[in-house]
């Protein structure tokens, strides 16, 4: 078999043993075949041959084609899981991209709204419209659970269990998780179910999701980056804003009040706590920047105190 055909297996194992979600395995195959064709033009290799200079030769390729450096690190990450799949099934005796690393994108500290831009956005839906009610749901819904805008447009009308205040969360790799929701957001997806959408519901392509669009169907991942860009605008707020912006403030904000990083994790449907640690590192900045504000050693002040 040459690497093709171990690829083939590969992809397979992922969709029937491991059931990736399939946005990753499209991803995973995209890269792993751009990988499998630079070896090609080498002059070909075995799972036995390949060695650590391959994967540093073709990670600087991917930086010559000018991709970023999130793009390269995702490359990587596929070729690795590729490379211990073979190493698993006892197809290579070795693993060459085990001692690579690249600097991770998303360890870098994310964009977050403090509180007092979150509540500004969250008022600027005209709540006197089907649309603004229906808006003014998802931004407390999102802000209030920390989910990704996938798990949000595909969220169902029996995912929410209201009398216990939990929804019920399909994540990635079509794993569930139970998150809490609270009163505020409840109370406001409850006032669009019971309204605007019912009408929309009506027309029979709801498909019992939750929110939906004016014609009645599931909302796309490109319309709450639309909402939330236009409501960011009348809100008057500067940062760049994306629905992960609500994400990364509903982890920072629960860190910042003490809630236990375990906790955290679980909400947010992170398989490794590393993951979720990013958050972590955003509080301790955080409280650096509260000393360089108003310690007196590093703000002046203390030089400036009469003797």
């Amino acid at each position: 078999m040459d690497l093709f055909d171990h690829f083939k297996n590969y992809i397979d194992y992922l969709r029937i043993e491991r059931q990736v979600a399939l946005n990753t395995i499209e991803a995973y195959e995209r890269d792993i075949e751009r990988y499998l064709f630079f070896l090609q033009n080498r002059g070909g290799a075995s799972p036995h041959t390949i060695k650590q200079p391959d994967i540093e030769t073709f990670l600087e390729l991917l930086h010559d084609l000018h991709l970023s450096s999130t793009s390269i690190s995702r490359n990587l990450s596929a070729v690795r899981s590729f490379h211990r799949f073979l190493l698993g099934e006892g197809v290579a005796d070795s693993d060459p991209t085990a001692n690579i690393n690249v600097p991770k994108p998303w360890m870098k500290l994310p964009e977050v709204l403090d509180q007092i831009d979150v509540e500004k956005l969250i008022l600027q839906p005209d709540i006197t419209t089907d649309k603004g009610l229906r808006d003014r749901a998802i931004l407390e819904f999102m802000y209030a659970t920390g989910v990704r805008v996938s798990e949000l447009v595909n969220l169902k009308v029996p995912d929410i269990i209201w009398d216990d205040e939990f929804v019920r969360i399909l994540g990635k790799g079509n794993k569930i998780r139970y998150v809490p929701v609270g009163k505020s957001a409840l109370k406001w997806v409850r006032n669009y179910e019971q309204t605007s959408r019912r009408a929309l519901a009506a027309l029979g392509k709801s498909g019992d999701r939750v929110f939906l669009n004016r014609f009645g169907k599931k909302l796309s991942r490109q319309s709450i980056w639309k909402l939330l860009k236009e409501y960011a605008l009348l809100a008057g707020i500067q940062k760049f804003i994306s629905p992960h912006s609500l994400r990364h403030s509903f982890a920072t904000h629960l860190l910042e009040g003490g809630a236990d990083l375990r906790a955290v994790q679980e909400m947010l449907g992170h398989a490794d706590i590393i993951t979720t640690q990013i958050y972590t590192h955003l509080d301790r900045a955080m409280l650096k920047e509260v000393i360089k504000s108003f310690h007196p050693l590093e703000s002046g002040k203390l030089w400036t105190l009469k003797k």
